[in-house]
């Protein structure tokens, strides 16, 4: 049952990897988008972390503006910031500014001048939807700044990136005395956000870089390298370090935290010369607005307010970091890899599981141990890995495990348990539940502690009362005797008639059950006591039992045939125990126990109750002798001691002195067991057994 059950889970397993697989695939709208969304919720759970610390922004903030006026400033005082940049050791500075129209002759000279003597700007441009076309100087000026090293591999007719019709470009004068230009046109997603950038864009058929590409190319002293495929971008390298875009040149920017996690410094600062001498040493600087009034505000992942020109320090920085999110053939393979991998230990784990609390446990704490993987692997390496649809395949296979539990094996351990829960113990139930399999014709041998109880004199009851009566009293009887058998772990065998046989340690292993046994029987005894007073009050005859236990091996299993069978035991130790239970009538006892149930009660701790012993005898049938013993509640220990002398006594066939014992045993404690044993004297005197006689008694009645 259980290898069956594991096939099905897994199956199960299976069929929502494949689902979630399939939709991964798909890239519909509206799951791709929550699986961004989940993205967005993993950097606010990670927390900010530092950027790279070459990375700088010179902010034209608030501070500036009243400092040194409105904005846009004379391109003297931009002149002054380039002059003292390079003064304070910057490598490369990136202008989010265009400066597409004149201002007077003398103020772009400046700018010009500033920029040409020290040949480390990188200018900004904007591609645009529509729009008049550039000057030829201007576009010359462009052209110069392509990509100029582009391999293709396969038929490709085209670079499948972003294009533009049109651009709007820095005038020619300031233009062609930069090291450089970039545009920093920022497309978000469909929601809004901005979650990637777009590091290559296509304009008149060629291939443009953005602005921190085209700093970084400068900042690392390296070539650009374009590598394209039939299905679009294959790599992008800056000397030998890979750029991880996407096919369509989008790269997806690993955010820091919030406005502000780069060392950002007032451009009023730097035109004021208030830094330190080097403060700015080898530095990549990125010129723009931050003021509220001029900025262009983004809403990201972890802002909904950044700047865009943090949004160009970021890809620096993380390319200077290698902190690039990765998003390649490896990275989708680890999606599958995270959807098969965590949704078969689940269904593994609940194949094995039972209980729906459970269950639920296991599922939590596999989705756990998904996000922990997940973070792991986004935060430190860092892999812009899925979180929707291995979340989607575990959930599916949790869901359907306990569909299939609660709709199958739920449905089928109702009818078990409606079934057997009435003759059956709790704990044998669940086992059936556990193992329908149990439930097959078929037996095993193993040891056993069998009970029998009687009525006694049930003929002569049954005489006395109507059949209807009859049936009254022995429903009240066999109910809570019944009960007792199940709450000492016994299990109900069968009724005959009057009779209850009851079996332990079958088919659950109880390693007391001997003890247990003895247990059942003394409670059935007082139990019956609050049964008579309510017959007495009812008008109905008192009623008295006796109960034989015996242990030893037997068969035990399910008897019959295909079409009805029950679960029960077969065997001599099945037989002795009915016979001991025959014997209380002839010691008048309640409760007689075999010397193989006693020494149980010998090995096992303190039971509670007391043992004496009582006769050594040959049961009907039976040609080997057996000890047997007396249990009871609250027997006292004289009673014990001196029933133990006269037995000695009896047994050396001194008849007499063995006699007077019992007989006082009698008078005084009322034992009529006593009794029994002076009247047999009386039988010995007036007839002796002979000399070799070894004091068995030999039962004539069952």
């Amino acid at each position: 049952m259980k290898a069956h059950r594991f096939f099905i889970f897994t199956a199960i397993g299976i069929a929502s990897v494949v689902l979630a697989v399939v939709l991964y695939a798909q890239k519909t709208d509206f799951f791709s988008s929550l699986d961004l969304k989940l993205k967005d919720v993993r950097f606010r759970a990670r927390g900010n972390i530092e950027p790279d610390k070459r990375v700088v922004i010179v902010a034209i903030d608030e501070k500036s503006i009243n400092e040194l006026g409105r904005w846009p400033w004379d391109r003297k005082i931009i002149a002054q910031l380039v002059e003292n940049l390079n003064f304070y050791g910057a490598k490369t500075i990136a202008f989010d500014i265009i400066f597409s129209e004149p201002s007077n002759a003398a103020s772009d000279k400046a700018l010009s001048d500033a920029l040409q003597k020290n040949k480390n700007a990188i200018l900004g441009y904007f591609f645009r939807s529509d729009g008049e076309p550039p000057s030829k100087e201007s576009l010359m000026l462009l052209e110069d700044t392509r990509v100029k090293i582009i391999k293709t591999t396969g038929n490709v007719t085209e670079v499948p990136v972003h294009s533009y019709p049109a651009v709007e470009l820095n005038i020619p004068v300031i233009g062609k005395s930069a090291k450089s230009m970039g545009f920093f046109n920022i497309i978000p997603d469909n929601d809004g956000i901005l979650r990637s950038a777009n590091i290559l864009m296509l304009y008149d058929g060629y291939v443009y870089t953005s602005l921190p590409l085209t700093a970084l190319r400068h900042y690392m002293g390296s070539e650009i390298v374009l590598e394209v495929a039939n299905y679009g971008v294959d790599n992008l390298l800056i000397g030998s370090y890979r750029i991880p875009c996407d096919e369509s040149g989008r790269l997806t920017l690993n955010y820091y935290g919030k406005q502000g996690i780069f060392r950002t410094v007032p451009a009023v600062d730097i035109i004021n010369k208030r830094l330190k001498p080097g403060d700015l040493k080898d530095c990549l600087v990125f010129v723009g607005a931050t003021e509220v009034g001029l900025s262009d505000l983004r809403a990201t992942p972890v802002d909904p307010v950044l700047p865009g020109i943090e949004v160009h320090a970021t890809v620096a920085s993380n390319a200077l970091q290698k902190r690039l999110l990765i998003r390649d053939g490896r990275v989708i393979a680890l999606d599958i890899v995270f959807i098969i991998v965590f949704t078969l230990i689940l269904t593994t784990s609940l194949s094995f599981v039972r209980r729906t609390l459970l269950a639920l446990l296991f599922f939590l704490t596999t989705l756990g141990l998904y996000y922990i993987t997940n973070h792991f692997a986004f935060k430190y390496y860092p892999l812009n890995t899925s979180v929707l649809f291995p979340l989607i395949s575990i959930t599916l296979s949790y869901l359907g495990s306990e569909a299939y539990r609660n709709l199958v094996e739920e449905k089928q351990s109702r009818f078990l348990k409606k079934a057997f829960s009435s003759y059956v113990s709790p704990d044998l139930v669940g086992e059936i539940i556990k193992r329908p399999d149990m439930l097959k014709l078929g037996g095993e041998k193993r040891e056993i502690t069998v009970l029998f109880s009687d009525i006694r004199g049930f003929t002569t009851l049954s005489e006395k009362l109507t059949p209807e009566s009859l049936v009254s009293v022995l429903n009240q009887y066999l109910g809570p005797m019944t009960d007792i058998v199940l709450k000492n772990k016994g299990t109900l065998d069968k009724y005959i008639g009057d009779a209850i046989m009851a079996i332990y340690n079958a088919p659950l292993n109880i390693e007391d059950h001997a003890a247990l046994s003895c247990k059942s029987a003394i409670d059935m005894l007082e139990k019956l006591k609050e049964l008579n007073n309510s017959f007495k009050e009812k008008g109905l005859p008192e009623i008295d039992i006796g109960v034989g236990i015996n242990t030893g091996d037997v068969i035990v299993g399910n008897m019959g045939t295909d079409m009805r069978f029950d679960y029960t035991a077969i065997g001599d130790t099945v037989n002795l125990a009915s016979r001991l239970e025959g014997m209380n009538k002839v010691y008048k006892t309640h409760i007689i126990i075999s010397e193989f149930t006693f020494m149980h009660l010998k090995e096992g701790e303190k039971t509670g109750f007391k043992v004496r012993e009582l006769d050594m005898i040959k049961v009907k049938g039976k040609d080997k002798p057996v000890t047997i013993y007396q249990v009871s509640s609250g027997m006292d220990e004289a009673l014990i001691d001196k029933f133990k002398e006269a037995l000695q006594l009896y047994r050396k066939q001194q008849f007499k002195e063995a006699k007077e014992i019992f007989e006082r045993l009698e008078s005084e404690y009322g034992d009529k067991t006593a009794g029994v044993f002076a009247e047999r004297c009386v039988e010995f005197m007036e007839n002796p057994p002979g000399a070799d006689w070894d004091g068995v008694y030999v039962a004539k009645t069952k």
